[in-house]
């Protein structure tokens, strides 16, 4: 399994501050990281509800109330 590291999670909330919502791919080509690895990132935040997930005909995540 891979491990989301804190740093990578704090990116992701930076990221998502700077956009209404994205999709997990979009986050991991602007951070330029693996899909995978941040998906992890993702799922992680989202149990910290941190972010939450939307769908809108396809998975985004945003940060909550934004």
């Amino acid at each position: 399994m891979l491990a989301a590291t804190e740093e990578l999670k704090q990116r992701v909330l930076e990221y998502l501050a700077t956009v209404s919502k994205a999709k997990p791919k979009e986050v991991a080509s602007a951070l330029k990281e693996s899909k995978a690895v941040v998906d992890e990132a993702i799922k992680q935040l989202a149990k910290e509800g941190k972010i939450e997930f939307i769908y809108a005909g396809s998975s985004f995540v945003k940060l909550p109330g934004k």
